[in-house]
């Protein structure tokens, strides 16, 4: 049985902030353990496994300790951008790419990014004894006003501001015999299964855009397709039953960026 031994956490307070990084943990090496597997159970490579334990060899022994670095899957949301998400985790978008296999900027709603070694803040939630009851009002009315904006948000979500027509859609799925699962953009839906996508015309939909579909939500046009064309699109989803239940509909397409 696999034993995780402990985890190192380093953190500092910056007023009123605190910033954790992510930790690194022991693993106890298993007989019959190799590099190979750890890595690949744990996320993480090879060469980072040897430059984090300081490693001459790819060797290992029963009851070695390793270090081992926790990294972030993160899911991209609806607004995202690669620099954007760069920001937010202090790393840079060429650290972004290189992790991910990325070759170009595109990202689609619903596709997972490992973030190696990243920093995770949040809101420190102790404030000084002078300030909570002023505080605390703060946060009445804060919350109140942001309830109401989620009303609004949620009321608001199925009619997005955008140009707005009216296509044929059909569905498709990369999970099948013979489909190589990599968009035209080079999104791999394998890796991605719940990544928004949809197939389009470009001279109807410039790739890359940003849509909101009817029925399917928010998505990102990253792939074409030799009979999508004109007002025509096809719509990722994970399965061959996903993709049988969609069948052939007449639905609203609204350009949101």
């Amino acid at each position: 049985m696999k034993k995780l031994v402990g985890s190192f956490v380093a953190g500092i307070m910056i007023a009123g902030t605190a910033v954790t990084t992510v930790s690194a943990q022991e693993y106890e090496v298993q007989k019959e353990d190799s590099l190979w597997d750890i890595a690949n159970e744990n996320d993480t490579t090879v060469e980072e496994l040897v430059d984090l334990n300081d490693l001459n060899t790819t060797t290992i022994q029963p009851n070695q300790l390793l270090l081992i670095n926790k990294n972030e899957k993160y899911k991209v949301e609806k607004g995202d951008t690669l620099a954007g998400i760069a920001n937010n985790h202090d790393v840079t978008v060429s650290d972004l790419k290189n992790w991910n296999e990325l070759s170009t900027d595109l990202i689609v709603i619903g596709q997972e990014l490992f973030i190696e070694n990243a920093d995770v803040s949040q809101d420190n939630a102790s404030e000084s004894n002078t300030n909570e009851n002023a505080e605390s009002a703060e946060e009445t009315s804060t919350s109140n006003e942001s309830a109401s904006n989620d009303s609004a948000a949620s009321n608001n979500q199925d009619d997005p501001e955008g140009q707005t027509f009216s296509v044929t859609a059909t569905a498709y799925t990369a999970n099948c015999d013979g489909c190589s699962g990599v968009t035209s953009t080079g999104v791999d839906l394998n890796s991605n299964p719940d990544a928004k996508v949809i197939a389009v015309d470009p001279s109807v939909i410039p790739l890359g855009s940003e849509v909101y579909v009817e029925g399917y939500g928010y998505a990102t046009a990253a792939d074409v397709g030799g009979a999508i064309n004109g007002n025509k699109i096809d719509v990722h989803v994970p399965t061959k039953d996903e993709a049988y239940s969609w069948g052939v509909r007449t639905v609203d397409v609204t350009i949101v960026d």
